[in-house]
């Protein structure tokens, strides 16, 4: 089913999600960085785009930063 927060399908294509090849491919702070980035992002477009997804896709950037934060490493 898809779902435009946790698994958008334009972001699976290719047989990887984006959010593992970019965990792959940046150093900790940089992913880190990413995901504050994108906390931001959504959270400053939330009341001029998509309103409460875009709030929910802020919350789920921000869960994989705590995550990486607490030690979880992948952000999983």
């Amino acid at each position: 089913m898809h779902d435009p927060v946790e698994r958008p399908a334009h972001y699976t294509a290719g047989g990887i999600e984006t959010i593992d090849y970019l965990l792959a491919k940046l150093a900790p702070e940089e992913f880190a960085g990413f995901c504050r980035g994108n906390v931001l992002k959504y959270v400053s477009r939330a009341p001029h785009k998509n309103g409460l997804e875009d709030l929910k896709k802020a919350r789920w950037y921000l869960d994989r930063l705590i995550k990486q934060l607490e030690g979880g490493g992948d952000g999983t």
